[in-house]
């Protein structure tokens, strides 16, 4: 088994490819390792710049078209051979330099990732670093976990907790917090060297925020209500109906003393609430027993054991 294996992401990065092939040569010369340059779909020379560092530690995994990063991260995750996995960003704003300083830490101490904190960023101020942190508190209050900066791509895992999760849609961005759900707890994080954009164009802009907040309700979703999402569902359901029943005998009541309810919002807020409530208690158990194929299918526990111990009697 390698020691490292690199995932690099890349999209329209022509100009880059050659200096940060080199600079991850000069970074990492002394160990063994293998750099999965991920091409999502590019439209430039990307490849070609790929195909011609001409090493045998560089590996091309072309995708078929542009599946966006999280996808483009799964498939260099899935080629990754190495005990230990980096990402990295494409773009040469990230410093291999500082991967051994952080392999460094996950062996002295056995954490399972060391993460990356962008300290001296180099980015814009209004369109890049407060919507990041703005971003960032959310997430961390949202999902208890406590990093500076989750939008730094420079992270380091062990194989197995890099491995445990799968990375859909564009949940990249809250890989701690997918490793934590699937029990890792030794993850720390580091201040590394951030560097501005020298060649190509930034593939981030204003737009990514609805998708942060549709991930992050997700995040939540996935955090308390895995493994019982009729709580959620059925919760809402029977409040729901109860409001609506209420509303419906009380208007049960106005008809047996001669009122005309026909037509009134009231009643059709109570007819809305009962129909409503039926089908959020509906949807929790479809959510059950779809929550329940996904285990059993998989032969998945709604655990993880991190050891056992056997011990000794005298």
């Amino acid at each position: 088994m390698k020691k490292l294996s690199l995932v690099i992401c890349v999209w329209n990065e022509e100009s880059n490819i050659k200096p940060l092939s080199e600079q991850i040569k000069n970074a990492l010369n002394d160990y063994d390792f293998e750099a999965i340059f991920v091409d999502d779909g590019s439209t430039d020379n990307t490849r070609e710049e790929i195909k011609n560092i001409d090493d045998n530690r560089f590996i091309l995994v072309e995708l078929k078209r542009n599946y966006g990063q999280s996808s483009a991260l799964q498939a260099g995750i899935d080629q990754a051979e190495g005990e230990f996995v980096v990402l990295l960003d494409g773009d040469l704003q990230n410093d291999p330099a500082d991967i051994p300083m952080m392999l460094k830490m996950m062996e002295d101490d056995e954490w399972e990732m060391v993460a990356g904190v962008r300290a001296n960023r180099k980015d814009g101020m209004f369109l890049r670093k407060v919507p990041s942190k703005i971003a960032n508190y959310m997430i961390r209050k949202s999902t208890g976990i406590h990093m500076k900066d989750l939008g730094c791509t420079l992270k380091i895992f062990t194989n197995e907790t890099i491995k445990s999760i799968h990375i859909y849609g564009e949940l990249h961005r809250y890989i701690p917090a997918l490793i934590t759900f699937e029990g890792a707890t030794k993850i720390t994080q580091v201040d590394v060297n951030h560097r501005p954009r020298e060649f190509g164009d930034s593939k981030y802009n204003l737009s990514r925020t609805t998708r942060v907040m549709s991930d992050l309700i997700l995040m939540v979703f996935f955090k308390k209500y895995l493994q019982r999402p009729m709580h959620f569902f059925g919760t809402i359901g029977i409040v729901t109906f109860g409001i609506g029943a209420i509303i419906n005998f009380y208007m049960l009541i106005l008809k047996i003393l001669g009122h005309d309810i026909w037509g009134k919002p009231l009643l059709l807020l109570g007819i809305l609430l009962v129909m409503g409530g039926i089908q959020f208690v509906t949807i929790g158990i479809i959510a059950e027993l779809q929550m329940r194929t996904y285990f059993e299918s998989q032969n998945k526990k709604p655990y993880r054991v991190k050891r056992v111990v056997t011990t000794k009697k005298n």
